[in-house]
């Protein structure tokens, strides 16, 4: 699931959320924000078990995945849409 806050100017924080049933071990959101990094982003456990990271980025289009253990790479079925390349957010 992906929150959007606006911020001042043409900032916006994204925070992506995975629920309970996602994938065990360490998921990170890497994107062309970070370099396609994996490990600059990593969803933390909250107290209800799901996992979520924010980032702040500017105003455009944006493009994401989530890496898991393992080298297992996702999409997320939230996003404003999924092409061949992976999950896009709008801001």
């Amino acid at each position: 699931m992906l929150r959007r806050t606006r911020l001042f100017g043409q900032k916006t924080r994204v925070t992506f959320t995975l629920p309970l049933d996602q994938p065990s071990g360490a998921v990170s959101v890497v994107g062309d924000f970070n370099e396609w990094r994996p490990g600059d982003h990593v969803l933390l456990r909250r107290r209800d078990g799901t996992r979520t990271v924010s980032v702040i980025l500017p105003a455009g289009v944006h493009r994401f995945r989530y890496l898991a253990t393992g080298g297992v790479w996702f999409d997320d079925e939230t996003a404003d849409k999924i092409d061949h390349l992976g999950s896009v957010v709008y801001l």
